[in-house]
């Protein structure tokens, strides 16, 4: 086989150091057009846009701007501005009840099997190991979370304020996309549920008032199409998305509430409280 003279390589290096010189000489000259730069330090705009008064509480939208440009007005409108403003964080645990009888033809006979005791204890037990100052235990009026809330609630500090809330009990809260063939509502359920739902949702999702000084820490016992739909409409996804989210039986949906009004989602459908035996979603 031929073999490249001494020559020849030093010629070869030499017109590959040239190339090389010149494709640099060539991305040096267009940097500036074909530069690579973050997202965040363009004019790139995003798809969808947060809506920073969805709950009506954006302290712009409450007080009364200034109109003159006097000086001593806008001072008045600044101080209110900082009056209005929230302080702390509102903390939403959203429990679903545990494992239930299906097939009860009533309300009533829809109780918790025995799996779905030991669900609902193993979480109350969670709840107390997390060492939080519980502000409300709010129940859904129907017999499988009253069961679940009451387990919970042997765990529980004994002075927690206790409410039921008919509000959000179980039901159908907008036609879901994609649909499923399993669960088809009449669309006569889906217009009173929805309504019902909905004020539930504006009842406990909204920052805390300007003169709350605390975070507070609220847990909502209740059922996954609830849950579901919460978490859509608290981080502004598309509601109609809700039934793609999936929720096991006494699971922790964790949502906070910050002062500006965004809004944090730190745990959905936790049960890493439980052992696998434990966990069932049907």
């Amino acid at each position: 086989m031929a073999t490249f003279s001494r020559f020849h390589k030093i010629a070869l290096i030499s017109l590959g150091a040239v190339g090389g010189g010149f494709a640099y000489y060539q991305l040096g000259s267009n940097e500036k057009k074909f530069g690579v730069q973050n997202s965040w330090t363009t004019n790139f705009t995003p798809s969808v846009k947060w809506e920073k008064n969805w709950d009506h509480r954006e302290p712009e939208s409450i007080v009364k701007p200034a109109k003159n440009g006097k000086a001593e007005d806008d001072n008045r409108y600044n101080e209110q501005i900082e009056k209005a403003k929230s302080k702390a964080v509102r903390h939403l645990f959203l429990i679903r009840h545990g494992q239930y009888h299906v097939d009860g033809n009533t309300d009533k006979e829809r109780i918790l099997t025995e799996l779905g005791r030991q669900q609902a204890e193993l979480t109350g037990k969670r709840l107390a190991e997390l060492d939080i100052k519980w502000d409300l235990l709010v129940r859904s009026t129907m017999t499988r979370a009253q069961e679940t809330a009451k387990i919970i609630g042997k765990h529980l500090p004994s002075d927690i304020e206790i409410k039921d809330c008919q509000l959000i009990e179980e039901g159908a809260p907008i036609p879901p996309e994609p649909p499923v063939g399993h669960w088809r509502p009449e669309p006569k359920q889906f217009f009173q549920d929805s309504a019902r739902i909905e004020a539930a949702f504006r009842k406990y999702f909204h920052r805390a008032s300007p003169e709350q000084t605390q975070d507070t820490y609220t847990l909502l016992v209740c059922h996954a199409n609830v849950i579901r739909f919460f978490v859509c409409k608290a981080l502004q996804f598309p509601p109609e998305g809700w039934l793609r989210i999936s929720l096991s039986h006494a699971s922790i949906t964790w949502v906070s509430i910050l002062p500006n009004g965004n809004v944090v989602l730190r745990s959905l459908s936790d049960t890493g409280h439980m052992e696998p035996k434990y966990i069932t979603s049907r």
